[in-house]
């Protein structure tokens, strides 16, 4: 025993007190409101990393003071400092852990959901503990080898020289292992989990039998070759009874095309296999095409594409091309562009082809895009490729903080007006909206109708690197309905909040976060594709009607 607990005060003593002074600090910016709820365990992983980065800045800010040789105060004021810091850092601490439940609640009750009596403070206290001793011993073990590394080369060369080679070589080690052992082995295996959840196909869906239906006997795109996601798409929409049903009147049975990655080996042969399928099918034959570019996992909403179906009687044909397998902010992370080359192509075909025919006897064109999608979208439609003969309109969901276009719009939006639901210029080609439809703020709209629905809780949208040193435009001033009031920039720690975020994006009610309610899709397609003699009690009887939104 006696050892135990030499060799756990000697443990304790190689803790520097200003990093420990510094990670409960991290620890408490990490428990404070975020944009969305969290769980214990994210909780726990999100301050354990906070802990660490926190005791890392501690040590940092201590080798500087060495460094600059800046005299410390003498021992008995140390001492006394030590002890008043020491106790606050405690004080605050405790007083932190015992808000978490206040702090989350803050966000649930925004976002409709039922309050929890408790945030199991120290479970959560314990797993960060656990994770960030776990991070700290992993630094120290390079540590160990910058040293060792550093030692042996001395004997030859300077000794800051021989440092920094250490330290160069243990820095190329780390992002070696991390990033191409590491990390191409965890991007591996979620490419081989959301391929093979891609490849399971649900006990409803079944293959087509009328043979205008992409997937069909007759198609061109083979059904076995259609993903999950696809399947659904195809099979999963209205059929022209639910239509007419809805309006009490007869309807056309809508066009959907879908084509998957492993329809054919590129995505430019997907693109030319969309527009072959498309055509075949009588898709330029309906009075509306929207070209739809899918989430990360080839997802394409419910209550963004059924909507218009139901909202045009059926004449409408959709069509759509997989990119990728992984969810979108895994992709956005890893190859952002793959959603923009796929969107180019398949835009190109279809508006190629569009074009050739007489304006009178063409449908009109839009394009959507929901998330990651959203960014290929914008960007596949390249303003001096269309601009004489331009698509009618877009409808975009959720742009992700890559998005470049979405973010000139908003960095550029009229004075007074917040980031998170910003108005540019006379509203005439974009606008934007949120819970609340504001499509009918501008003035008029201009023969292009450019929409972005976008949800002020949302980190696919407002997660940015700049959160890293930089308060956010979106919490200065007036703050979106959905944003807890409490939520607070810290340097470093906001940044790591909403990272965590991302993943978790998806699991808060409709209307909230990255999930986005059949109504406001619903008030959305009416501004874009100018529908007449649309009625609220419209938008309430179908937005019923719509399945709610399982990606």
């Amino acid at each position: 025993m006696k050892l135990v607990r030499k060799w756990s005060h000697n443990y304790y003593k190689s803790f520097s007190f200003v990093g420990l002074i510094f990670a409960i600090l991290f620890f408490a910016a990490s428990v404070t409101p975020s944009l969305l709820p969290r769980t214990m365990l994210f909780q726990g992983l999100l301050s354990g990393f906070a802990l660490a980065i926190g005791y890392g800045v501690g040590e940092a800010v201590m080798r500087i003071w060495e460094f600059l040789e800046i005299p410390s105060p003498a021992q008995r004021i140390q001492k006394a400092l030590k002890t008043l810091v020491g106790v606050s850092a405690v004080a605050v601490f405790g007083y932190y852990l015992w808000q978490m439940a206040f702090w989350q609640n803050s966000i649930r009750t925004l976002m409709q959901m039922p309050e929890i009596e408790s945030a199991y403070p120290t479970t959560t206290a314990a797993i960060a503990i656990a994770f960030a001793a776990f991070l700290v011993g992993i630094s120290r073990i390079l540590k160990v080898a910058s040293r060792s590394i550093s030692g042996k080369l001395g004997r030859y060369l300077p000794r800051r020289i021989a440092f920094g080679i250490s330290l160069t070589v243990v820095a190329f080690t780390v992002y070696f292992i991390g990033n191409g052992v590491i990390g191409k082995a965890l991007l591996n295996a979620a490419d081989n989990f959301f391929l093979a959840a891609d490849e399971l196909v649900d006990d409803d869906v079944e293959k087509p039998s009328d043979p205008l239906a992409c997937g069909s006997d007759t198609s061109l795109v083979k059904w076995d070759a259609i993903g999950r996601r696809g399947k659904n798409f195809i099979v999963n929409g209205p059929s022209a009874k639910n239509i007419s049903d809805f309006w009490n009147a007869e309807s056309k049975q809508p066009v959907r095309v879908y084509v998957s990655m492993r329809s054919t080996e590129s995505s430019r042969d997907q693109a030319k296999l969309a527009l072959a399928e498309l055509k075949r099918a009588g898709g330029f034959d309906r009075s509306l095409l929207v070209v739809a570019t899918p989430t990360g996992t080839g997802w394409l909403d419910p209550g963004a594409v059924d909507t218009i179906e139901y909202m045009h009687r059926g004449d409408t044909a959709i069509v759509s091309m997989q990119y990728s397998y992984l969810p979108s902010w895994i992709s956005i992370l890893v190859d952002p562009d793959k959603s923009i080359r796929s969107a180019r192509y398949l835009f190109e075909e279809i508006y190629g082809y569009w074009k050739t025919l007489p304006p009178d006897k063409r449908p009109k064109l839009y394009l959507h895009g929901l998330s990651l999608g959203s960014l290929g979208s914008e960007m596949s439609a390249a303003w001096y490729n269309v601009l004489e003969d331009p698509y009618h309109g877009a409808l975009w969901s959720g742009p992700p903080f890559a998005s470049r276009n979405w973010a000139t719009f908003t960095q550029n939006r009229n004075p007074g007006t917040p980031a998170w639901l910003p108005r540019f210029r006379d509203g005439s080609l974009i606008r934007f909206t949120s819970q609340q439809n504001t499509l009918q703020q501008g003035e008029r709209w201009g023969p292009i109708r450019n929409v972005y629905i976008q949800y002020a809780s949302d980190p696919m949208t407002f997660f940015s690197p700049d959160l890293l040193f930089h308060k956010p435009e979106w919490l200065i001033g007036q703050r979106g309905p959905d944003v807890s009031p409490y939520l607070t920039w810290f340097p470093l720690v906001t940044f790591l909040k909403i990272a965590f975020d991302l993943p978790m994006a998806l699991t808060v009610p409709e209307g909230y976060g990255h999930n986005f309610a059949p109504t406001h899709y619903i008030d959305a397609w009416v501004s874009v594709t100018g529908l007449e003699n649309w009625q609220e009690s419209d938008t309430k009887r179908l937005a019923e009607m719509i399945k709610p939104a399982i990606p």
